[in-house]
């Protein structure tokens, strides 16, 4: 970036669980600092003004609105707020990036879609792992034809906490899988069915199954839960010709290939003798 040109202005709303390590991304950028930050606790903020001592605080997230030095903002709160205040936030002439999920209900989603285009802003959420070298590349794997059609994806995202009251655990970690089971497969699943069971908390499911079924007939799988003892992060595609498994908890085995799958059987006269063929033999990424 030339040093003429204006670091991208940020306000960031919400500094409790995220909120701060966004303050620090934004900050550390060339391209872009952080001016100012809201929230409602006093506490959270004064932390904020101890780590990073250029950045003003408030307790009045309409503040960051009112100021026109800001070109962007930051939505970390709780996720029953996202749809007000990033349609506020659109109004005001600001860009958006939303901690996901983006909102509660689809139809505050349309909205702030429609929203966006309507006053020529950007509207973002924060799905990080489109971002992920590893699904980059599984996506460029897929796309190549290497695995050959996929046949089911299988996905788990579980850990000790933390847990949250706002959402529950399939609307919390759920989301990455079910954007990056979109992203590899370049669609939108048809059918979406799901269980969960309530442990911590009334009304708030700590362990979710969902099951999603694209139009070519692949399946997906998403177990998450936030009741588990170890962290796992880890996504499955089993293809045609080769599988893949990613796993963003390994330090060094990020991505692999197996050249594993079912050939063809030749053929036979009895029935009886009829079975696949497997094959078997791996392949490193």
């Amino acid at each position: 970036m030339s040093s003429h040109k204006r670091r991208l202005a940020l306000g960031v709303i919400g500094c409790g669980h995220w909120g701060p390590n966004h303050v620090r991304v934004f900050s550390e950028l060339d391209c872009s600092e952080v001016v100012v930050c809201a929230d409602i606790a006093a506490a959270r903020l004064n932390r904020i003004a101890q780590r990073f001592p250029k950045v003003r605080v408030t307790t009045d997230y309409q503040e960051v609105f009112a100021d026109e030095s800001v070109d962007a903002v930051v939505i970390a709160t709780p996720t029953d707020t996202h749809a007000q205040i990033a349609r506020e936030a659109l109004l005001s002439g600001k860009h958006v990036l939303v901690e996901k999920p983006l909102c509660a209900h689809v139809s505050q989603a349309q909205e702030l879609v429609e929203l966006s285009h309507a006053t020529g802003r950007v509207l973002m959420i924060g799905h990080v792992f489109l971002f992920n070298n590893g699904i980059i590349k599984l996506r460029e794997t897929i796309q190549s034809g290497e695995l050959g059609r996929v046949q089911y994806l299988d996905a788990t995202r579980t850990n000790l906490g933390p847990v949250r009251g706002d959402v529950n655990a399939l609307y919390d970690l759920g989301t990455h899988d079910i954007t990056i089971f979109n992203y590899l497969m370049g669609a939108q699943p048809i059918e979406v069915s799901a269980l969960g069971r309530c442990i911590t908390q009334e009304d708030v499911e700590d362990v979710c199954f969902a099951t999603l079924k694209y139009q070519d007939g692949t399946l997906g799988h998403i177990h998450v839960s936030w009741m588990n003892p170890r962290k796992t992060r880890t996504l499955t595609v089993i293809g045609e010709r080769k599988m893949a498994h990613w796993d963003d908890v390994d330090p060094v085995d990020t991505l692999r290939l197996y050249d594993k799958g079912v050939d063809e059987p030749p053929y036979y006269d009895s029935f009886g003798e009829f079975h696949y063929l497997l094959r078997n033999a791996d392949v490193h990424l």
